[in-house]
């Protein structure tokens, strides 16, 4: 029986490429985007029956709950639920105006959160008893690894994850909801187009900067004329695509040689100064 997706930033890049895919594996798809004009081209190619478009800022907690509703209407169900929508601000935290990190964390924390648990009470209350669902998170690996120069963009995924680990410890087993944070390395996709680029903070001008020198590289990887060593959007999205056919999928699936590589150093690096000051702890507890 083909699968019902409900997909959001379905517009460009990870969540274009994942309604495509599922829609050539004969999966139905509710594509959720802000601009559904973007999708013209996709709906030319598929009936109605398939494939449902619906207008969706996911700041906006109404049209979070009339997406989910229309899946219901159109499709009776959801199998799948890809969080995917998001953008990036490039820049030393102290370039950041905070008016401009909090519309980001609207979007990537909270709009994320929201749908996410959107998610999980169709899952649980729509979808018939115990049928459940997927929910598939994409956040990124520098959740796990912050970077310079995009540190309020990692701190948004981090928060994500932080608030779905607890989620997924709450919920029922019988509900038989599976969830998986999706944490991509660098890929190739057109995410510069939805990025907003700080001028420079006169702190961190110095070229040899460590925020210098990763806004640099940021800007080049996340640009598909420069990018150098990322990961392909197809494969990328054809694994995670995988994932919503695993019996029993991870929480946590770091994806592209990258990712690997930076949970490997985070891990490294805690592990490092748990060993160096264990002691510190030692006889804290009350007598």
């Amino acid at each position: 029986m083909p699968q019902v997706w409900l997909i959001t930033g379905s517009s460009s890049g990870i969540g274009r490429k994942m309604t495509e895919l599922a829609l050539e594996q004969g999966d139905h798809v509710v594509a959720t985007l802000r601009t559904p004009s973007a999708l013209a081209d996709v709906q030319a190619k598929h009936p109605a029956s398939q494939l449902h478009v619906v207008a969706l800022d996911i700041t906006d907690s109404a049209q979070i709950a009339a997406a989910f509703a229309a899946a219901k209407r159109v499709f009776g169900r959801l199998d799948v639920v890809f969080n995917n929508a998001g953008w990036c601000i490039i820049g030393e935290v102290e370039s950041v105006a905070e008016n401009d990190a909090r519309r980001l964390f609207d979007v990537n924390f909270w709009g994320t959160v929201n749908v996410s648990k959107e998610a999980v009470r169709f899952f649980r209350e729509e979808n018939a008893p115990g049928s459940g669902g997927r929910l598939l998170i994409v956040t990124s690996s520098g959740a796990m690894l912050p970077c310079p120069a995009i540190g309020y963009y990692c701190a948004t995924k981090s928060g994500v994850e932080a608030v779905m680990q607890v989620v997924a410890a709450e919920i029922e087993p019988e509900w038989n909801i599976k969830m998986t944070l999706i944490e991509p390395g660098f890929t190739r996709t057109d995410i510069a187009d939805k990025s907003f680029i700080t001028v420079t903070h006169p702190a961190y001008v110095k070229p040899t900067n460590a925020a210098s020198e990763a806004r640099k590289y940021i800007v080049g990887q996340f640009n598909p004329a420069t990018a150098q060593n990322v990961s392909n959007l197809d494969r990328m999205v054809a694994r995670m695509f995988d994932v919503s056919r695993l019996e029993k999928p991870p929480l946590w699936l770091p994806l592209g040689e990258d990712a690997l590589e930076r949970v490997r150093t985070q891990m490294e690096m805690v592990g490092n100064d748990l060993r160096a000051y264990k002691s510190w702890s030692e006889g804290l507890l009350e007598t």
